[in-house]
């Protein structure tokens, strides 16, 4: 799970997502009231770890699978702090010369983000919040990316930390609209519907947090996507999106994150 902040900005006692997700992925970039709350979620659901894995791993396979589709253009929102085999580490496996944007609102992602690409002329780092979208597609260094073109738009775990008063489909139709033709997106997104009892226990971790947690249904998240046409299999739960190994579907469900790629047509 990814994105935001506390308010006011950084404070190592307030439990962060974002370090929170470092601490699933095995990383570094966490504290003591981080460790403790994710140690909580664990305890709600023990496959957690292994279900942000899963997350990490559609955004792998998506990555690659556009790159090799000839997507040049990734904007990362929600990035969350860099992990191994970040976005544009896969596209320029691809494409050497593939370009990336990421953006998000916590200073400490922002601060880690800008020192890992410092010098890359084909990647940036923003500063930006998902609910403004408009600071995101007027911000001065989003001209690395020619909108005028085929983007790949990718918002994974992130939009469930979005609450419905921020109007997430408002937030979405916006970004989808400044989208050209040919474009993508990339979304993974938490629900309730395969394990709700389980999700229930996450969530009321989440809520003491810097960020609560919305899951949404299938038809809610469906609904993100707009008029953009699904990518088979379609929207589905991470494990099955065109695995690289055979995977069992009832196990997958209980993953509870849906995942997906739609095109602009």
């Amino acid at each position: 799970m990814r994105e935001q902040r506390a308010a006011g900005g950084f404070d190592p006692n307030v439990p962060n997502i974002a370090r929170m997700y470092d601490y699933y992925l095995g990383g570094k970039d966490h504290y003591t009231a981080d460790r403790l709350r994710a140690e909580e979620a664990i305890a709600a659901d023990p496959t957690l770890p292994v279900l942000i894995r899963e997350n990490r791993a559609f955004l792998g396979r998506a990555v690659r699978h556009l790159a090799e589709q000839g997507v040049d253009q990734f904007l990362d929102i929600g990035t969350g702090l860099p992990t191994q085999q970040n976005v544009h580490q896969i596209a320029q496996s691809v494409n050497p010369d593939a370009r990336t944007v990421y953006v998000d609102y916590d200073d400490q992602v922002v601060a880690h983000g800008r020192a890992l690409l410092a010098g890359s002329h084909v990647t940036r780092m923003i500063e930006a919040d998902l609910r403004r979208p408009r600071d995101i597609l007027e911000h001065p260094e989003l001209d690395l990316l020619d909108l005028t073109r085929p983007v790949a738009l990718l918002l994974v775990a992130t939009l469930h930390f979005v609450p419905d008063e921020d109007d997430p489909p408002g937030i979405m139709a916006e970004l989808r609209e400044a989208l050209a033709p040919g474009s993508h997106l990339v979304m993974t997104h938490a629900s309730a519907d395969g394990v709700p009892d389980v999700v229930a226990k996450v969530v009321e971790v989440y809520n003491r947090t810097s960020a609560p947690g919305t899951p949404r249904t299938l038809e809610q998240v469906t609904a993100l996507f707009g008029e953009f046409e699904p990518v088979e299999p379609g929207l589905v739960w991470a494990p099955l999106w065109r695995p690289d190994h055979p995977v069992d579907p009832d196990r997958a469900r209980q993953t509870w994150f849906y995942a997906g790629v739609g095109r602009k047509p």
